[in-house]
């Protein structure tokens, strides 16, 4: 398993032809204070797979609080065919909403894929506290 790519945005949609649409892509939050909530952010990642692994695939994506504890859990699973291994390796393109998230303290949050034994971090995301925030 290799991660090509993970970012913050706005929002983001999967299109048909394999492209992914993402649309206002940021690495912090501005709050007046904490706890912060955030509405809305949408996680997005594309994974690419080795060749040994098919089939569903259990993965978890855990948000980590400047402390390392888990803020949010998020347990899925899914399905990887050969369908386009003959020209690439097959990978797995999520674009994860999260609603009405709250962060607990200042500081820089990581999210963090865990597929069985193995953990990669993802994007970071910073809190900022600033007393002119909107």
């Amino acid at each position: 398993m290799k991660v090509l790519y993970s970012v913050i945005a706005e929002d983001a949609q999967l299109r048909h032809d394999g492209r992914m649409d993402v649309h206002g892509i940021y690495h912090e939050l501005y709050a007046r204070g904490f706890p912060a909530r955030q509405d809305k952010l949408t996680l997005v990642t594309t994974i690419e797979w080795d060749a040994s692994e098919r089939g569903d695939i259990d993965f978890s994506v855990n948000l980590l609080d400047p402390g390392r504890s888990p803020v949010l859990t998020i347990n899925a699973q899914t399905q990887v065919e050969d369908q386009y291994a003959v020209h690439r390796p097959a990978r797995t393109q999520m674009a994860i909403p999260i609603d009405g998230i709250v962060f607990p303290v200042a500081g820089t949050y990581e999210f963090q894929l865990t597929v069985g034994e193995t953990v990669q971090a993802l994007t970071p995301i910073y809190l900022v506290e600033d007393e002119d925030a909107h």
